[in-house]
Formats: structure tokens, sequence, C-alpha cells
């Protein structure tokens, strides 16, 4: 008989061991039966999802930049979990690394699936100093900052690094767009690239969600932006934004991030990148705010191997960003074409009210009798000195007057020579300079109004070089590209402006009798001539096309107006300074 206790009733309770073979055979009824009992009545098990190719496992060496003002993921609406695949689902990803290639007629495109990514974007019907399309992507960054277009995520980031996963890649629309899309374990990310045939305009759309949340991200372009092979390229190239309700372009260059990534976010009407004639921008399709963050890389160039600070953007914000994309030229007709407020890429600055009608005088000259700049700026510069003549006139018959009054001025200097400047008595000489001029009806200051009245020409023309697409290669004689500095080992056109500076200055009237000044004055060509030298060969050209027609004019004016026989100088007594009485 057995010595087990038994349970009220006279029933005897099951010995442990007992029990636990009873549990496990009951669990393994319900694992293995499972599938057989939803097979009997018609439910169909989820498929086993596939493992992640080895290739996808590894893990970016480049980690997110962290911003000021990181965001939350926010739970995905029932539209966008229809569109993004459930945690659950299949993995959907490439077996290796491929590339694809899509050719319009203004662009030539290399994407990677390896992040649906971009490998080269060159630009047709624009050359580089080789004479090929001018590359825009800078191919020595992508190791340290990775390629355009990757992922950026300012908040909380998927398990899967998703500027190395292998994108599965489809092409439609004969070959002018791309889709790509990736899902593994919960993440999934889909980016689509839309052309047009022969637009500099496209469409791009970028998805991410993990673990069943939608995740907000940028897309960005970092390492460098456009003509690489320019003289100190990362100087020219700039964050751009356009802010409507200052209604201008503001401007930031990898400075702004030299202490870390920067936050510049709003309602914002494009961003992107520029250099000194191309641009990458993007435009929201629904006018939402963009998120946008600025980054400082230290890369180098295929043409200097010494690392500079060139400035990237990251452009997005939204779970699913929805965004137009212009990368070409600074050219003012295309871009009013496509879109109205790209217009205001092209940036005139200050002397915008100069540089832009300049600039279409220019261009109006090229196109309708010289087909050639180096001459339309030529024959624009004898225009406007030739309009500025009355005023040349007008100068100079106030020079004159100022010559004669030289010995009235040399008694007066004479007369307070031994009067120290802080001496009360300085006043008493400023207002007989002052009755002197009045009386002979001059300014002193005017030998320096002709100077002031050129200067907004010159930096209306040192703009319309700098912005202008149309001037990029433009050639003249020996010179290679107008926008440029003389390509030769000696330049000729800033020592032919010395020259002609000093020929001019030794023709216009001395206002001082006083040597030392003379002698100054004399080193004004040499001081435009040393800041000249590493100028645009455009902006040369017009300084020195002034010259030559301020040499003409003033040999006319000396001929109508010769210059008054000197005075002598008369001697005078120094005021006695006060003696101190006892």
């Amino acid at each position: 008989m057995s010595n087990e206790p038994q349970k009220a009733g006279g029933t005897k309770s099951l010995p442990t061991e007992i029990r636990l073979l009873i549990a496990f055979a009951l669990m393994g009824l319900v694992v293995f039966g499972t599938p057989y009992f939803y097979k009997l009545i018609g439910i169909k098990m989820p498929e086993k999802t596939e493992q992640q190719p080895p290739q996808q496992q590894q893990q970016s060496s480049q980690t997110n930049a962290a911003t000021p003002a990181p965001s939350t993921p926010t739970l995905a609406t029932p539209a966008q979990k229809a569109a993004l695949e459930p945690p659950s689902g299949p993995s959907v990803a490439a077996s290796g690394e491929e590339s694809l290639t899509v050719d319009t007629e203004l662009y030539h495109i290399v994407f990677s699936n390896r992040g649906a990514s971009v490998k080269s974007w060159t630009l047709k019907k624009f050359k580089d100093r080789a004479g090929k399309p001018l590359e825009l992507v800078n191919p020595a960054a992508i190791v340290k900052t990775g390629r355009p277009f990757g992922y950026e995520f300012r908040g909380r980031k998927p398990a899967v690094d998703l500027n190395q996963a292998l994108f599965r890649a489809k092409e439609s629309n004969g070959g002018l767009n791309v889709d790509f899309e990736f899902s593994y374990n919960g993440t999934t990310a889909k980016k689509s690239f839309a052309f047009q045939r022969d637009s500099y305009l496209l469409q791009v759309t970028s998805e991410a969600a993990s673990g069943g949340q939608t995740l907000q991200h940028l897309l960005v372009w970092r390492g460098g932006f456009g003509d690489l092979a320019v003289h100190s390229p990362a100087s020219q190239q700039n964050a751009i934004r356009y802010d409507p309700s200052s209604n201008k372009v503001e401007h930031d260059n990898a400075k702004t991030a030299k202490n870390g990534p920067v936050a510049k976010d709003g309602n914002f009407s494009w961003v992107g990148l520029e250099d000194q004639y191309f641009a990458g921008v993007f435009l929201p399709v629904e006018n939402a705010p963009l998120q946008t963050t600025i980054f400082d890389d230290q890369v180098k160039t295929p043409f200097d191997t010494s690392e500079e600070s060139f400035v990237g953007v990251a452009v997005g914000g939204d779970a699913v960003n929805r965004l137009s994309f212009y990368v070409g030229p600074k050219e003012i007709e295309t871009l009013r074409k496509l879109n109205p407020k790209l217009e205001q890429i092209v940036d005139f600055g200050f002397f915008g009210i100069i540089a832009k009608p300049l600039f279409l005088s220019l261009r109006w000259l090229n196109a309708n009798w010289f087909q050639n700049y180096g001459w339309s700026i030529i024959v624009a510069t004898i225009i406007i000195n030739t309009v500025l003549f009355p005023l040349k006139l007008a100068n100079l018959k106030s020079m004159r007057k100022m010559q004669v009054l030289q010995p009235e001025i040399a008694k007066i200097n004479e007369k307070y020579k031994s009067i120290p400047l802080r001496d009360p008595r300085q006043a008493d000489k400023n207002a007989e300079m002052m009755a002197l001029y009045q009386k002979a009806g001059t300014n002193p200051m005017s030998g320096c109004i002709p100077m002031l009245i050129q200067m907004p020409f010159l930096f209306a023309f040192y703009k319309v070089l700098s912005v202008s697409i149309a001037l990029r290669g433009a050639s003249w004689l020996w010179v290679g590209d107008l926008s440029q500095p003389e390509q030769i080992a000696i330049r000729v056109l800033p020592i032919v402006l010395v020259i002609t500076g000093f020929i001019m200055q030794k023709m216009t009237p001395m206002t001082t009798v006083d040597p030392a000044q003379q002698k100054t004055m004399m080193l004004m060509p040499l001081m435009m001539g040393f800041l000249f030298y590493q100028a645009s060969s455009g902006l040369v050209l017009y300084w020195l096309t002034g010259n030559l027609v301020g040499i003409a004019q003033q040999w006319l004016l000396n001929k109508a107006m010769p210059q008054p026989p000197a005075a002598p100088v008369p001697a005078t007594k120094d005021v006695k300074k006060p003696t101190n009485r006892k």
C-alpha cells in the first residue's frame, strides 16, 4: 500500500515528477501540434523570417552626429502602416552591392544600392579643367562622410544601419525612375528618385520605420559639392536657404558648425548647397517646415591631398519626406522657368540694384553684338565711363580751383606749422581753410568723388563675375577664363593695370603741394595692382579699361583746361607761442 498522503474525498495527489512530465508533454503538444491544427481548420501560418545577408550585418563606422534639437519618433498612422512592411513580414534586401546608372540629357548619375545613395553625379553640359563632364560629388570624402542622400537621424535610430544596408533596387519609366526598398527584422526603408529627360529638377521621396514606429529623418549631402578643381573650393561653398519671412537668402559656411553639427529649422522655401556657379537645393513639395543640419567636414579632394573644411547639409525632418531637388547651374532663366522661388539662388548681394542690370547688359551685348564676354565688358566699361564723364568734368574744374588755392593753403599751413594737433588754435586753422574753400567755391574732397562713384560698379562687376554661370569658362584673347585669374606664369593684365594707373596719376592734377602726400598718391597704382593680381581676369579687364578711358578723357580735359602756373609760396612767420609770465 502506498504511503502517499491522500486528499480529502479519498483521491491521491500525483507525484511532482509525474506532474512535470505531463506539463512538458502538453507543451510539446501545443508547440508541435498547433501547425497541424491550423492547417486542419484552414489558417495559414506566418512564413519563417529569412536571415539577413552577412553584408548587411556589418555596422557602419560612421556615427550620426547629434544635434541640439532631438526629435521623437511618432506612432505610424493606419495609412503609414499600410505603406510600410509589418515587423513580422519577409526580408527585402539585395544579396550584394550593385550600381545603377541614370542618364538624361543633362545628367549622368551612378547610384549604389548600399544605403540607396549616390556615388557620382555629373553635369553633361559643363566641363571641368580637364574637359570632362563636371563631377559634383567629392569621391575622396565618401569614406569619412558617407555618400550623398544617406540617412541622418536626430532622435531614435533604427536597429539596422540603413546607410550600410543593401537595398533592393528597381528601375522604371525608361530608366528615369529608381526605387529602393529594404526590410529586415522590423526595420523598413524606401527611397525613390524620379527624373525628367531634359530638366534639372527631380522628385525625391524617402521613408523609414522601425518596430512599428515611423522614424523622422533627413537626407544628407556632405564632404563637398560642385566644382572642386577651382582655387580654394571650400571657401566658395555655402549652405544656403531662403527665408520668406525675411525675404532674403541666408548663407552658412563650414565655420558655422566648427564646434559640431548645428540645427537650422524653419519654414524655408528651399535649402541646400552652393558653390560659385552651381547649386543643389531641396524644396518641400507641400510647403512644410524643414529641418536642416549643417556640418563641418575636414576632407580631401581629388585635386588636393590636404584636408579642408567643407560645409555639408542634411534636409528633411519627417518620417516620409517628399522633396523636389534642383541640382545644376545658377542660371537665372533656367531657375525662373522651373520654379520662381529658385531665382533667388542667384544672389547679387548688396549692390544687386547695379549688378543685375549690369549682368543683363553684358548678356545682351554678348548675344547681339560680340559673342564674347571680354569685348562686352570693355564696351560696357566705356559706356559707364562716358555716362560719368560730366561728373568727372565738374570734378576737374574743382581740382583746378584747388590748384589755384595752393599758395594760400601753403601760407595757412606755414602759419600754424608749429602748433600741436591738440592745441585749441588748430580750430582757427580749420576755420581759415574752410573760409578759403567757400570763397573759391570748391571742396577739398572733390578729388575722391570719381573713386567713390567707381566703387559700386567695381563691387557690382565682382558680384556678376562671382555668380554668373555665363562667364564661367568665357575666354578673351589669351585669357582662357574671365572668371578666374590668368593661368600663366606672369599675369599680363594686372601689370598693364599698374602701368596705366601710373600714367593716369601723373596726368591728374595734384591738389596738394606737400611732396610726401604726392609720393603717397603715386603709390596707389601699386596698391591696386597688388589687390587685383589674384582677382578674376574679367574684373581686372574692367578696371584696366576704366584706366585707359580715364587717360583719354584726362588728356582731352588737360587740353581744354590747362594747368595754372604755380604761384610762389610767400614766407610767413610762425605764430608765437604764449610765454609763461612770472
